[in-house]
């Protein structure tokens, strides 16, 4: 049976991979959004402007058989919840609604952040919080829901470059070696964005409700780098550098212009990239190899001249080689 699915947004990495899953399954996509960046061809666009009171009336005359709703902004998800007539609410909320690092692969019964009490999300430290809130509303409006709380999304279309940096990296190296964390033991929970989307196409086909993480299994970042290095067909030296070297260069971690990605080194929350989703895993989430995931990241780096031209993460030539010189003692 073809359903009918409205998706708001739908011009972001996962909004790009849920048109291209829905679409390609036989469903009509409905994406709401402003518009300012394309949606693709194969879904139906409605201009939509959630910061206005009028921004939903366009809404309000349909009725669709699933909604998925990705946003951290907790005063968008009540009123699309008290405008839009949808059988099946899907939320995209994140894993960040946990309020601890320290355990090791959180299940969907780890405790998670307060829920923000503003209508917007506007420190990014309130993140968490703010999902959580999102979350509430949901469970509170919505007869028939699903909360789906991924953890690290990586491959196709990743445009934070946290997936893409270290692929990119190995193909394109700046010296006879590539810097990378030292810590290669850290744990991380990467899972493919193209996985996830396929998943909330199951789930919406099945009607599936309740609360689960989506998630790939946990791997070191050592593992993570063997993959990326695949990917990119090189074989190419690490030379590991700290928490300290990175800063007396001027650099950071986990993501963002001039870090290193995919790592954190934050002692009371060692296992902050780790999520626990064997329940979902029950329900039909799947997962491709690692290299697959870093092939299709890469794939998507060559196509916009690589993360450091884009302003994403990884570092930059400069910095990577000061960075090799601070490791050698230089």
């Amino acid at each position: 049976m073809s359903l009918s699915v409205l998706l708001f947004g739908g011009n972001g990495m996962l909004g790009r991979q849920l048109v291209t899953g829905f679409t390609g399954a036989g469903h009509h996509v409905t994406c709401a959004c402003r518009g300012t960046t394309p949606v693709a061809e194969a879904a139906e666009f409605i201009a939509v402007d959630r910061d206005s009171s009028e921004g939903l009336k366009r809404l309000a005359d349909r009725r669709w058989d699933v909604a998925i709703d990705l946003t951290s902004h907790p005063g968008f998800v009540r009123d699309a919840l008290g405008t839009v007539d949808a059988a099946h609410w899907i939320y995209i909320s994140s894993a960040s609604v946990y309020a601890r690092g320290d355990i090791f692969e959180p299940d969907e019964t780890a405790p998670i952040h307060p829920a923000m009490a503003d209508d917007k999300l506007d420190d990014a430290t309130d993140y968490g919080a703010a999902k959580s809130a999102c979350e509430a509303a949901v469970e509170r409006l919505a007869a028939q829901h699903l909360i789906i709380r991924p953890g690290l999304l990586g491959g196709a279309g990743d445009d934070t470059g946290r997936s893409g940096y270290y692929p990119w990296r190995f193909a394109h190296p700046t010296g006879p070696e590539v810097v990378v964390p030292v810590d290669i033991g850290f744990p991380l929970s990467l899972l493919d964005v193209t996985d996830l989307a396929d998943w909330i196409v199951h789930c919406a086909e099945h009607r599936t409700t309740g609360i689960f993480n989506a998630a790939g299994p946990t791997a070191t970042l050592g593992e993570l780098l063997d993959a990326a290095q695949q990917a990119a067909g090189t074989e190419v030296a690490f030379v590991p550098v700290d928490a300290g070297l990175l800063t007396d260069a001027g650099a950071g971690m986990w993501m963002g212009p001039e870090s290193l990605p995919l790592w954190a080194e934050i002692p009371d929350m060692p296992f902050i990239g780790t999520v626990g989703a064997d329940a979902a895993r029950a329900r039909g989430l799947t997962h491709r190899p690692l290299e697959q995931t870093f092939a299709d990241a890469l794939a998507f780096e060559e196509s916009r001249g690589g993360p450091i031209a884009a302003g994403a993460a990884g570092l930059s030539d400069d910095t990577e080689e000061t960075l090799r010189r601070l490791a050698r003692g230089d």
